[in-house]
């Protein structure tokens, strides 16, 4: 018989056991469950591996640094693996590592920012024709800076979330 090992938090395998205990214990509910997956239908065709492929990497740490990286990981809004991975593909790649929901954030600044350059464009356009015997209209310069003032904030709070990132998984 082949042998199957997970790993699971002391919470979840209490919570287990418990389930497990008026099913004829932990081996009879894990083969029914695996069973049940089994059995379920899979995708047609033959197995391949998924797109980007990995490898496991187990850590051993003490007790007292692994109390540190979970509370590291909680305050970034991680799980401990999330966050050593981030850590390890920023120093690998030097690219800021985003969740889910900053790179939804960030996605949206950049959506801004089109916005606006395309109502830079429209107002560069209408100066381009407004010139009156040397003179621009006042209105429009005045909107073209008020955009230009938008843009530079923009990209300066882009630029320090960026920053922030890049430290927060630089060395300290």
């Amino acid at each position: 018989m082949d042998r199957l090992t997970v790993r699971l938090p002391p919470d979840l395998a209490r919570r287990f056991d418990a389930a497990a205990a008026g099913h004829g214990g932990r081996s009879r509910l894990l083969r029914r469950l695996i069973e049940g997956a089994a059995q379920a239908s899979l995708p047609d065709g033959p197995e391949t591996a998924s797109t980007s492929a990995s490898a496991k990497l187990t850590l051993r740490l003490r007790v007292d640094d692994l109390g540190l990286l979970e509370a590291a990981a909680a305050d970034a809004g991680r799980s401990r693996t999330q966050w050593a991975v981030s850590l390890i593909r920023r120093r690998l790649h030097g690219r800021p590592q985003l969740r889910p929901s900053d790179a939804m954030a960030f996605i949206g600044i950049q959506r801004e920012l089109r916005r606006i350059g395309v109502n830079v464009n429209q107002i560069a356009r209408a100066l381009n024709t407004a010139v009156l015997e040397g003179r621009v209209l006042d209105l429009e310069v005045i909107q073209l800076d008020a955009f230009a003032a938008e843009i530079r904030d923009h990209l300066s709070g882009l630029q320090a979330a960026f920053r922030g990132n890049l430290d927060y998984w630089s060395d300290r």
